[in-house]
């Protein structure tokens, strides 16, 4: 399984400084995946608790089992669509959400649910990425793959991803949803692919961004783009394993 907490270690950190939970906060975390993010923010809240969301009954599963081995006990997950879930009105002093709020079919509906479940003048902190062109992840693993200049994300990778990479519109859609002082500041940090370049393209075809990009090929034509792939890989590891550029927006916005 990939291990998007290694991938964003250096977001995580700065989105839990920007989050700066209180001991006393009660934290939604939408998007929770495996719950790292969620398991810190109980940390925090040492007096309040966190709840983490998410769709995937596995990593749920998973974030659960990290919990009870890592002894985080003010925490709880549930299998939710955070767009329409019945949070109960104002059950939370913060919501925070690490690359998970950028799939909702209504944006719109989906944050005005959210700020249903935040206390008037509470934080909501996210991470978001920025357009596909500024991320060099998907422009160089596409142009290695393909054997020629692109600026297309690579197959496997979902534009949806980006459905918050323009300012305008993100600042349009909380605006809609009742939130109001929206500030969106530039990120930029690596991201971590492997411990070198075997594990790097071993991560990269559990994500689909190496077989849906070279399915139509044939064999020759297959084994030039892998071995331009690994080309690519070995450049990018710096002795500390395999990283590359990357930039996102944080987030935040005040439940009105």
């Amino acid at each position: 399984m990939f291990d998007y907490d290694a991938e964003l270690s250096r977001y995580h950190v700065r989105l839990q400084a920007a989050a700066d939970v209180q001991p006393d906060d009660r934290v939604l975390d939408i998007g929770c995946g495996t719950g790292q993010s969620t398991r810190d923010a109980a940390r925090s809240a040492t007096s309040g608790r966190a709840l983490g969301v998410d769709l995937s009954r596995p990593m749920l599963d998973r974030a659960r089992q990290l919990s009870e081995e890592e002894g985080v006990s003010n925490i709880a997950f549930e299998l939710a669509d955070a767009q329409v879930h019945p949070f109960s009105p104002g059950e939370f002093t913060i919501g925070l959400s690490r690359f998970g709020t950028m799939f909702f079919a209504d944006p719109v509906a989906a944050f005005t649910n959210i700020g249903r479940a935040l206390q008037p003048g509470s934080r909501l902190v996210q991470l978001v990425w920025q357009a596909y062109e500024r991320q060099e992840w998907t422009i160089a693993i596409r142009q290695a793959l393909a054997g020629v200049d692109t600026d297309a994300p690579p197959v496997g990778l979902t534009r949806a991803a980006f459905s918050l990479a323009d300012p305008t519109v993100t600042f349009g859609v909380l605006t809609a949803a009742g939130f109001t002082g929206v500030e969106i500041t530039e990120l930029r940090e690596p991201i971590y692919y492997g411990a070198d370049a075997a594990a790097a393209h071993e991560a990269l075809s559990g994500l689909g961004m190496v077989e849906d990009s070279v399915s139509d090929l044939d064999a020759t034509e297959r084994a030039h783009a892998r071995d331009r792939l690994m080309t690519l890989l070995d450049a990018h590891d710096t002795g500390d394993g395999v990283w590359f550029d990357s930039r996102v927006w944080l987030v935040t916005a005040l439940r009105s």
